[in-house]
């Protein structure tokens, strides 16, 4: 639940003050933003499993969006654009996460 709440906060402060991204960090920004939501629907997943650890997630939102925009930046210096295989892997992660997360309140709804 608190990843939740802390993407809706997000939203919300991301709605209120309007930031501007130089296009050129375009790339390394859209592949955080897609490791920290990797992040955020695999907390909400661990949430509805019971086995939510906040160290582990806070850990793993800042680390892989450090690690994927760092990655993407590597890429990009050496003419490789390696943050297209990032957004393949973290969508690929976060739809299956979502597939998980709807499943279990599904099942949990059933059984109410």
């Amino acid at each position: 639940m608190i990843a939740f709440v802390g993407l809706l906060i997000g939203i919300i402060i991301g709605i209120v003050w309007k930031v501007n991204i130089p296009d050129k960090f375009s790339p390394y920004m859209s592949v955080a933003i897609l490791a920290c939501l990797d992040s955020v629907f695999g907390a909400i997943r661990a949430s509805l499993s019971k086995n939510f650890q906040p160290d582990i997630f806070i850990s793993g939102f800042f680390g892989n969006a450090a690690l994927a925009a760092g990655l993407a930046y590597l890429g990009d210096r050496l003419g490789i654009p390696i943050y297209i295989a990032a957004v393949i892997v973290f969508g690929g992660r976060i739809f299956d996460n979502f597939a998980i997360v709807r499943r279990l309140l599904i099942e949990k709804a059933k059984s109410h």
